[in-house]
């Protein structure tokens, strides 16, 4: 749960300079891999980095005010990274500015507390100071990690909590079963066999997106910052800048609000959930040069707008936390919007066919609605001609497939404790710290 926090001027700078150490340790970090292969063809792992904190340390003594255990979290990041990257999941790491690094992550028990019993409170850092936080978690428990983010010139406090798994499953299970179609005119269209029910996309950006224009035209006539030319920012630009990031944000809180509240809503009365296992990233790709670009952009628009994977990931985690069944349909597979969901004949639509007629056996429904049908159906292993296999609907996110290689901080200081032996011999690795 994330909590907003209200830091005075002092705390406030002591926030942004351990922002920027952090940022100056991953960029070092990153120079350190690059460099070690480059020149000496060694590979430099995330225990060796770690090892060589200490005399990091040494040489810049303003990082013994900082947690250790915060900087192996941030050593963790690049090590993340770099594994991303390795398995062609991610770019190459790049070094990152002040203005694109978040911020840093308390992995441990250790350097921050809490005084919160899950609504407002204050939150205590270690050489930062005590600061007074506001929101309300759902559940509240024992906290475990905490990462302090800065976002559009505020700062949150994220916390995860233990919570017993009793607390998250609700006394009776929701027995109800659904399949949901996603789009961009209707965001949900659901069913359960018998009930339909479309609930319309609420458009936020499109309805903020004459007010950012305008504030983005009175940024644009402002002087902006220009770092190869050492050209500072204006007043009239920060200021513009300000409004911009408000208004942006504004239209973040509203979606993900909504996401919300949609999720909770599907989830209070159904614990078995279908739908299509959608690759939003592929699906909003730039069109190249052609004649419909225009168009394609206006695409892209919507389903972001929408927030396709959000809904998604939001629906499946609160499904899964109280024990109910959620399934991702292959649709290279199973074709829902072709496919009749009364006697599974495939048909060809193009996208501006908005009803299901099958040629067939003469079912007439709405195409959304049809193929929210067909998921289900699927799913329930009822849908006429084609089998269903829930090893095939599985689809392990890419940061899972990577964490297990990365371990998690746990599994790495137990790898550290170990004597790494050669011939009989202990050996110690000092790596550059450069």
């Amino acid at each position: 749960m994330t909590f907003r926090l209200y830091p005075n001027k002092q705390i406030e700078q002591s926030l942004r300079y351990h922002r920027k150490l952090h940022k100056d340790l991953f960029n070092a970090a990153v120079y350190n891999r690059f460099t070690q292969y480059e020149k000496f063809k060694h590979s430099v792992s995330y225990i060796e980095q770690q090892n060589s904190l200490p005399a990091f340390k040494e040489v810049w003594t303003e990082y013994k005010e900082i947690n250790s255990q915060a900087l192996q979290a941030t050593l963790k990041r690049v090590d993340f990274a770099f594994e991303r990257w390795f398995k062609g999941l991610g770019k190459r790491p790049k070094f990152k500015s002040i203005r694109h690094y978040s911020g840093w992550t308390y992995p441990a028990k250790t350097g921050y507390s809490v005084e919160s019993n899950g609504e407002n409170g204050y939150l205590n850092l270690s050489k930062i100071g005590r600061i007074q936080m506001r929101g309300k978690a759902k559940y509240w428990g024992q906290p475990t990690t905490c990462t302090i983010v800065y976002r559009n010139g505020n700062w949150y406090a994220s916390i995860t909590v233990d919570v017993l798994e009793q607390v998250l499953k609700p006394k009776v299970l929701p027995v109800g079963a659904i399949g949901i179609d996603l789009g961009c005119k209707s965001a949900l269209s659901m069913t359960d066999g018998t009930n339909h029910q479309h609930s319309c996309a609420p458009k936020f950006l499109r309805n903020a997106e004459c007010k950012i224009k305008q504030a983005s035209k009175e940024k644009r006539r402002s002087r902006a910052p220009n770092r190869k030319k050492k050209v500072k920012a204006s007043r009239r630009w920060k200021k513009a800048q300000s409004k911009v990031s408000k208004l942006v944000r504004k239209v973040a809180n509203s979606r993900q609000n909504w996401v919300h509240q949609v999720a909770a809503e599907i989830v209070s009365g159904n614990s078995f959930v279908a739908t299509e296992k959608l690759e939003v990233k592929k699906m909003t790709s730039i069109a190249k040069k052609g004649k419909r670009k225009k168009q394609k952009a206006g695409l892209n628009k919507s389903i972001l707008d929408v927030g396709f994977g959000m809904l998604r990931s939001t629906i499946k985690y609160k499904v899964e936390q109280i024990g109910g069944v959620f399934i991702e349909v292959p649709t290279k597979k199973v074709k829902p919007s072709q496919t009749c969901p009364k006697c599974g004949h495939q048909q060809k639509k193009t996208l501006d066919e908005r009803i299901h007629e099958c040629q067939e056996c003469g079912y007439v429904q709405d195409r959304d609605i049809a193929a929210a049908e067909v998921m289900l159906y699927w799913a329930k292993g009822t849908l006429p001609g084609l089998g269903t296999s829930l090893v095939d609907a599985e689809s392990p996110s890419s940061t899972s497939r990577t964490r297990k290689t990365a371990g998690s901080m746990k599994q790495l200081g137990a790898k550290k404790r170990q004597k790494s032996t050669l011939t009989g011999l202990d050996v110690e690795t000092r790596p550059s710290t450069k």
